[in-house]
């Protein structure tokens, strides 16, 4: 299976279902009050962060999710409430708005969950508005819309270690000799273009690594893979920079390490300041001399440095030891990350606005546009109703104080409406 870790998606939570406008009817009682009951409410679309799924693949395969919407009310009996979708994705996907990029959640906790889209509340039957005044009331409510976001998930690795380096710095090779995994290994830049995990043993110890796609000069500015190293690499607790002692362009070794750090604290000063040890790799085709050489050039930033060659495992086990003890280090460090389950997704409903142009007057605000939608306009009692709930909230002295007068147009989300003729 492919390693996908970007996708878009289509989520749409249920309608709630439409409230009954009945009244009581049975024998002998001739003056039966109203009795409609209200309807079921829509399906929630809940994330659940789950460490089975590793890649988004499956919103490649489906790129729309939709839940079903409530019952309708049949007389006094209520609506059933919908079916609720929970999807499951990686551990670590970051969940943003599509269209203006504003992020939504970060599920980086196994078992987190976020109901991203709430489904709409099921229309109230018209018992619910029996007052003193009102006392057989002719209508009732329908039922909510749901909400439609369209999202962009991104998967950021979960690895405790990651590895860096320039394309073909060997990090594929350490990375298959070190673990069970099995990533493309080849003699030219650029071989591993989706990140690789691993899983390392080290005494009765495991831990997690990945090789992720190779870092060049520009990389914080999204040139070769850049952005998609740095995206991935933001979440390791330890980083191993995989330097080559024998570049195959007869690079210098030290400059190349020097290009990387410096791509690393261009793109996130919080990821450069990381736990970090250097790996000199390859040691396995050189002379000592040419590696003191290097050795002493590499001292002078103060990370752990380890001779190894991945090629004939040469001096593995002591990086794997001090890999896991930089790693707890690290865990010690850490506060505790409590698993968040948000209710819904916080939104200001009750805000909203008038605009004026040319054509007419535009009410925005998401409270504003559900009343709308749940009112039947082909029923004159529920239209007066409406009207009187806007008059409360302030509308209707809004478009006064705004100049409006009798035939204006009125928009309120997808519905047109003339003034005073409401």
């Amino acid at each position: 299976m492919s390693f996908i870790d970007e996708a878009n998606v289509r989520l749409i939570s249920g309608r709630g279902g439409d409230g009954a406008a009945t009244f009581h009817r049975e024998k002998h009682v001739p003056r039966g009050g109203p009795n409609g009951a209200d309807g079921g409410r829509g399906g929630h679309i809940t994330l659940l962060a789950d460490r089975n799924k590793r890649t988004l693949y499956d919103f490649k395969l489906r790129a729309e999710y939709k839940a079903d919407d409530g019952s309708k009310a049949v007389g006094n009996k209520a609506g059933k409430d919908a079916k609720d979708i929970t999807i499951r994705v990686p551990v670590g996907t970051v969940v943003t708005d599509a269209q203006d990029g504003e992020l939504i959640v970060d599920l980086a906790v196994e078992g987190m969950q976020y109901v991203i889209c709430k489904g709409g509340r099921g229309g109230r039957g018209n018992l619910y508005f029996t007052n003193s005044v009102r006392q057989s009331p002719q209508f009732a409510q329908m039922g909510a819309p749901g909400d439609l976001l369209d999202a962009k998930l991104e998967l950021k690795l979960l690895a405790d270690v990651g590895l860096i380096g320039l394309p073909n710095a060997g990090k594929s090779t350490l990375l298959s000799v070190m673990s069970s995994a099995k990533p493309k290994i080849a003699d030219y830049p650029f071989t591993t273009l989706s990140p690789q995990l691993g899983v390392v043993t080290v005494g009765d110890h495991t831990f997690v690594m990945a090789d992720l796609p190779g870092l060049i000069e520009g990389a914080s500015e999204g040139i070769g893979l850049g952005h998609e190293f740095l995206r991935h690499a933001e979440r390791n607790k330890v980083l191993l920079h995989v330097v080559d002692a024998y570049p195959i362009d007869d690079s210098d070794p030290v400059k190349n390490f020097e290009m990387i750090e410096a791509e690393l604290k261009q793109y996130s000063e919080e990821m450069w300041e990381r736990p970090r040890i250097i790996a000199l790799n390859k040691s396995d085709m050189g002379i000592p001399e040419a590696e003191e050489e290097i050795l002493g050039r590499l001292e002078q930033y103060g990370y752990p440095i380890f001779v190894i060659s991945a090629a004939t495992n040469q001096g593995l086990d002591p990086l794997k030891w001090a890999l896991w003890q930089t790693i707890e280090k690290a865990m010690e460090s850490e506060s505790s990350v409590p698993i968040l389950v948000p209710t819904y997704k916080n939104e200001e409903d009750s805000l909203w606005d008038v605009e004026q142009s040319e054509e007419g007057f535009t009410i925005t605000g998401k409270r504003i546009e559900r009343l709308v939608a749940m009112t039947n306009l082909d029923n004159r009692d529920a239209v007066h109703y409406l009207y009187r709930k806007l008059k409360r909230i302030g509308v209707i002295e809004k478009l006064e104080d705004m100049g409006a007068v009798e035939g204006d147009t009125v928009w309120i989300g997808d519905f047109e409406f003339s003034y005073a003729g409401w």
